[in-house]
């Protein structure tokens, strides 16, 4: 087993691999066991954007990747990071369209027309006494100006735009949030993947001890020391731990098609990973310090406060509905029968716009304003009591996870030393082939237990990082040493 190296340094979500996007919120205390392929991330609340890439251009050879690198490449290759980029950019347009309404629109239309008009069609008829013809013309025209719109005062459009500020910021929060859910889902992936390495070296050794226990039993049949029973049951182990090899380089080679899913490998890519599972210790902070460090930090729960904030300037933008609106209009420029003959023209005004009945519009837009703003607050109580969750749930999990690899390790020398002398105990013809596969399996079983448990301690880090929402911080510093 290499189990005793440390990783050069997160997710989601995912799936993700989590978007992901990009306003979900993690579940931090989620410690998952053993390798299950294709099951969801934690922290993306199963099927997201996180689990997604857009593939980058193939490398020829094998790929060396660290959990760093993986991290580095997910950050930039992630679907459920690029969509919530594309939604700021997004957001940051609305809140232009929304500042066009307070600024200056300035148009410049010229024409030159000319035109022959039907009397009878405009209600000239004949005229007594008079005598008429049938058509007037032609006729020409020409006018050339600029027109400038510019709106005074209107308290909807700037309650508006300030609404639309907000929610760029929050646009711009979720970015940053999505950023710490690819950590999470890509730490996820990876740790699982060197978890499931780990498995292949542990059943390849498994495998070769069976194969030297089946090869004593045999020689010991052969030899009349021992029942043909006894070669049987060691075979039966040996074939046992020969399908769970199979199982184990299967699993593996699933697990890595997911993390090149979720960092955005060409498709075929080759790689290798680079960094084992590091069994460092690793003291978390206090609860107290944890929480507040979350609320100073997590994106989600600052882009839920901007939320609040832009609820608060629609229903504002709602309310102004009733409230009157100064416009001014200008154009300047020349007209005339011809450009010749033209002359300086102007047009200034000012307009007062008063609502006075609006067919009860206002009051609906109030009525859907003040439920979204009741929304954006129930939706922030239930992400802070979220975050204190995920808080010590992260914590309660470093805690468990490191006990347990410390009695993970010491079980499985411990383990050994019983194999060892089951051996040695079937050897001298004291005890038959039960008793050494009943070893045997004490021993696979220790080294899952160490594998699984020291996984959940490297997620657990990473869940803490994202709880506190410095996951791609976090990374480097929990995992110093490589």
């Amino acid at each position: 087993m290499r189990l005793s190296h440390a990783p050069g340094c997160t997710l989601l979500l995912a799936g993700v691999l989590l978007y992901g996007a990009a306003t979900s919120v993690a579940q931090t205390g989620i410690t998952p066991s053993s390798s299950t392929p294709g099951q969801a991330i934690p922290g993306t609340l199963g099927v997201s954007p996180i689990a997604g890439s857009v593939p980058a251009e193939l490398i020829p050879g094998v790929m060396p990747l660290s959990l760093q690198e993986a991290i580095d490449r997910g950050l930039k290759q992630n679907l459920g990071l690029l969509l919530s980029n594309a939604d700021t950019r997004l957001a940051r347009g609305q809140r232009w369209e929304q500042l066009s309404a307070l600024l200056p629109h300035v148009v410049a239309a010229p024409y030159v027309a000319a035109s022959k008009i039907n009397l009878s069609e405009i209600g000239i008829g004949s005229v007594p006494g008079l005598s008429l013809p049938a058509s007037a013309g032609p006729f020409s025209y020409f006018d050339a100006r600029a027109a400038v719109t510019q709106s005074l005062f209107d308290w909807k459009s700037i309650s508006a735009a300030r609404a639309a500020s907000q929610n760029l910021k929050s646009a711009e929060y979720t970015y940053k949030d999505a950023r710490d859910l690819v950590v999470l889902a890509v730490g996820y992936t990876y740790l699982q993947a060197i978890a499931d390495e780990a498995r292949i070296e542990t059943a390849q050794a498994q495998v070769d001890t069976a194969q030297a226990l089946y090869n004593q039993a045999t020689d010991q049949m052969t030899a009349g020391t021992s029942p043909a029973i006894d070669a049987l049951r060691a075979r039966v182990e040996l074939q046992n731990r020969q399908q769970q090899l199979i199982q184990s380089k299967n699993n593996f080679a699933i697990q890595k098609l997911t993390v090149a899913r979720v960092i955005g490998l060409a498709p075929g890519q080759e790689f290798e990973l680079t960094d084992k599972s590091p069994d460092q210790p690793f003291e978390g902070p206090i609860v107290d310090e944890a929480l507040k460090r979350a609320y100073a930090s997590r994106s989600d729960y600052q882009a839920a406060m901007t939320d609040i904030r832009a609820a608060e300037f629609t229903r504002q933008a709602a309310r102004a509905g009733y409230l009157p609106s100064l416009g001014f209009n200008a154009d300047y420029g020349t007209a005339g029968a011809h450009p010749s003959t033209a002359t300086q023209v102007f047009d200034v005004r000012g307009t007062l716009s008063i609502p006075i009945f609006q067919g009860g519009s206002v009051r609906g837009d109030i009525l859907q304003a003040d439920a979204k703003l009741e929304q954006s607050r129930e939706r922030l109580a239930n992400l802070r009591a979220q975050i204190d969750s995920d808080v010590r749930a992260a914590l309660l999990n470093l805690q468990s996870s490191a006990e347990q690899v410390n009695v993970a390790r010491s079980n499985i020398d411990l383990a050994e030393q019983t194999l060892a002398q089951s051996r040695d105990r079937f050897s001298a013809g004291v005890t038959d082939t039960v008793e050494v596969v009943q070893s045997q399996e004490a021993v696979a079983s220790s080294h899952e237990q160490y594998i699984s448990s020291l996984y959940s301690y490297n997620f657990a880090k990473i869940s803490l990082a994202r709880a506190l929402g410095v996951a791609e911080e976090g990374v480097k510093e929990y995992f110093k040493g490589k």
